[in-house]
């Protein structure tokens, strides 16, 4: 009976030992990114351009932030940013690294770039040079009346029609006419570059002239991409130029967003001289900071951009001569027709 004990004691020790031994060899702790180095070339011209080289041991995944808000993913740590706040300034850059079991660890960076506007250089434009419709290959049309669900209580029928919009002698024309179509009063345009031009951050320069007549309402503006599958005022809205013909030479610039439309947009006005009879420029430089508006390089309002307003994804450009509506007012019963220009619209980076 002794000998048995022994033996049953020598054998569980020895399963013991052996259970033990296979639990360390099979199973092996997870282990945390380690030595996580942000290697950064900065652009010397003031274009913003910075090329990250993220690398750590142990690492599936990068999340870098760029320190403007901005941020990114990716499973290689090699990546190009562009800084688009003009001046030169420090950027915290936060490098989160993610091993394949979950585990992360983190490193900060602080980089200096300079960011000249003199340095951007032309992204896309239109400057309407050749004569017949407007180019189709950057611009398409929204047919019909605001009983789409684009309007604004406007009266007129937009169409695609050489009648009501052409290019000739170097601008694109979008004319207003007093005419009895599809049971509206007015007919016009609107072309949208959706689907064939969609950008996010830049300057935007538009050269235009305006209607004078009261109860037109001119507008080059822009909505975010993924509108209408996200509903206005969510996807965003901004207003490059808008003016009515009963405030001649008050200018308009305005964003739309949750909790500041319609009425209640974030928007300011200047009044300039010769709106009518004259060519002006207008502008917008929108970064990850801000929203300016400017008009011939003077600039009215500015709007703090940031993650909780949504102009930060890609927008896409609309152009349109409206007629009466909610900020249109009413038409002069004498109207007959009238024409809004544009001379170019152009997108620097």
């Amino acid at each position: 009976m002794k000998y048995v004990f022994i033996n049953l004691a020598i054998i569980l020790s020895l399963n013991v030992f052996a259970s033990c031994k296979k639990s360390g060899a099979d199973e092996e702790v997870p282990l945390a990114p380690s030595n996580i180095l942000i290697n950064e070339t900065i652009s010397t011209n003031g274009s913003g351009k910075v090329d990250f080289n993220v690398t750590a041991k142990n690492a599936a995944s990068f999340t870098l932030e760029f320190g403007d808000g901005q941020s990114e993913v990716s499973t290689t740590g090699i990546t190009t940013y562009t800084y688009t706040n003009e001046g030169t300034f420090d950027y915290n850059v936060i490098v989160t690294a993610k091993s394949a079991s979950g585990l992360t660890a983190s490193v900060k960076k602080t980089i200096r770039v300079n960011v000249d506007a003199a340095a951007r250089t032309l992204y896309w434009s239109d400057e309407f040079e050749n004569n017949g419709a407007p180019d189709g290959s950057k611009w398409g049309y929204d047919i019909g009346t605001g009983s789409n669900g684009w309007g604004n209580a406007e009266l007129q029928y937009y169409t695609n029609r050489s009648e009501n919009v052409y290019v000739n002698n170097g601008t694109l024309k979008i004319k207003a006419i007093k005419e009895d179509y599809s049971g509206s009063a007015y007919t016009s345009t609107r072309l949208l570059s959706k689907s064939k031009f969609e950008f996010k951050y830049g300057k935007i320069e538009v050269r235009a002239k305006v209607p004078a007549a009261v109860g037109t309402w001119p507008a080059v503006w822009m909505l975010g991409a993924d509108f209408p599958g996200v509903v206005w005022p969510n996807c965003g809205e901004i207003d490059i130029i808008e003016h009515r013909g009963s405030e001649l030479n008050k200018i308009v610039g305005a964003l739309h967003y949750p909790g500041r439309f319609g009425s209640n947009a974030n928007t300011n006005s200047k009044v300039i001289e010769n709106a009518a009879t004259a060519f002006h420029v207008y502008s917008v430089d929108w970064s990850t900071s801000s929203i300016k508006f400017y008009v011939d390089e003077t600039l009215y309002h500015t709007v703090n951009n940031s993650s909780s307003i949504p102009y930060n994804k890609n927008f896409f450009f609309l152009i349109n001569l409206a007629m009466g509506g909610g900020f249109g007012g009413p038409v002069d019963p004498q109207f007959t027709n009238e024409v809004f220009e544009v001379d170019y619209i152009r997108v620097f980076k």
